[in-house]
């Protein structure tokens, strides 16, 4: 379920936070050091999150680490199923190139691995799709965050874990960013077992949408709806 991102590097809003940030404190704010605070809060870090108890095992989220993750998402990437639609086959190189590409923003997406019990065995991308082009193609609101995700080994997929990882991933989100109103996903319309594992697991089909790569189910969990699905 790739991204519909371009790379992303510091933008001039970024470091306009960053100048912000770095100043003596200011006991009082104005509207223009409002918005840059605002974007100041991108996506903190997963690796602080605690881990979450679900019915097959204690699931968390770890930030990738190229050095010592990149062979096993090599690996996966060129699993069939995967390539099919994350289109990230090749060497290492490709999916090295994929990552830095996060790694190397401004905190607006985040890659990690999913462990279960303390294996990896998924993989999970987190961003800000108010901020990603993803927006110019659904109504945004500020603070909606988007996951990608995919299960790694082939003998992990067809037996509901993505229905339980995407609720457990969703209510972490929830949990660990108190201004995200909505988790926001848009896989391919063709990959029915991802669409049935999002519908699954609380969120709705908002609408089809024509991305440039591909046409995707807009799916969309909203917080205040979060206990009743």
């Amino acid at each position: 379920m790739p991204s519909t991102r371009t790379p992303i590097g510091p933008t001039r809003t970024a470091a306009a936070t960053a100048s912000v940030i770095g100043e003596p404190a200011s006991p009082r704010l104005n509207a223009q050091r409002l918005p840059l605070l605002a974007e100041a809060d991108l996506l903190d870090s997963p690796a602080a999150w605690s881990a979450v108890a679900t019915p097959v095992g204690a699931f968390r989220l770890e930030p990738v680490r190229p050095r010592h993750d990149l062979e096993l998402l090599t690996r996966w990437m060129n699993d069939p199923d995967v390539a099919t639609y994350w289109e990230l086959a090749g060497p290492a190189t490709v999916t090295a190139a994929h990552l830095r590409a996060q790694l190397d923003s401004d905190g607006r997406s985040i890659p990690c691995l999913g462990l279960l019990d303390g294996t990896p065995m998924s993989y999970w991308e987190l961003y800000r799709a108010d901020l990603d082009p993803l927006a110019r193609h659904y109504p945004a609101r500020p603070h909606d965050t988007g996951i990608h995700l995919l299960i790694g080994d082939g003998t992990n997929r067809g037996r509901g874990l993505g229905t339980t990882l995407l609720r457990a991933v969703a209510d972490l989100v929830f949990d660990n960013r108190p201004r995200c109103a909505r988790v926001i996903a848009e896989p391919d319309i063709r990959n029915t077992p991802s669409v049935s594992a999002f519908l699954n697991s609380g969120f709705r089909c908002s609408a089809e949408i024509d991305l440039p790569e591909k046409r995707a189910a807009l799916m969309i969990r909203e917080r205040a709806l979060r206990n009743l699905l």
